[in-house]
């Protein structure tokens, strides 16, 4: 719960606590304020098993953590029937960049069988052919 707080403020809390109620006072105010934690989680246990109770036995195995965006994410990133890890591990982004640079530099690569079998692959450093400056470029009347 407090996993972001130092030494130094805890310390600091501490002694801010003691000058505002007093060292009579403090102890009964940490009483307080423990039950009042302990009756809110009871609250919440109660809660989740009533809604798990109200949901009926196909949802026993229902997590409320779930209900989190990043954890449901997660779980079904997790979750290999999609077939995301042999994609992921499949994927080279060293080597996709590399063939990038290479094509934007206008050098040759040592391309893979599988990059150049895809038949009618186009060639990205080869530069465009010059054409008679009296002819117009095509016209598609649909884009403009």
């Amino acid at each position: 719960m407090f996993n972001d707080i130092g030494p130094l403020e805890l310390v600091t809390l501490v002694v801010l606590a003691v000058l505002v109620f007093g060292p009579e006072k403090l102890p009964k105010m940490i009483q307080d304020v423990t039950r009042t934690i302990r009756k809110i989680r009871e609250f919440s246990e109660s809660a989740k098993a009533d809604i798990r109770e109200e949901l009926g036995p196909e949802f026993k195995d229902f997590d409320f953590e779930d209900l989190n965006p990043k954890t449901f994410i997660r779980k079904q990133l997790d979750n290999d029937e999609l077939g995301l890890k042999e994609i992921r591990n499949g994927f080279d982004l060293k080597k996709e960049m590399a063939e990038v640079t290479d094509a934007v530099h206008s050098r040759d690569t040592d391309s893979t069988p599988s990059s150049s079998s895809s038949g009618g692959s186009i060639d990205m450093t080869k530069k465009p052919e010059k054409t008679d400056p009296d002819e117009r470029p095509p016209f598609d009347a649909d884009a403009t």
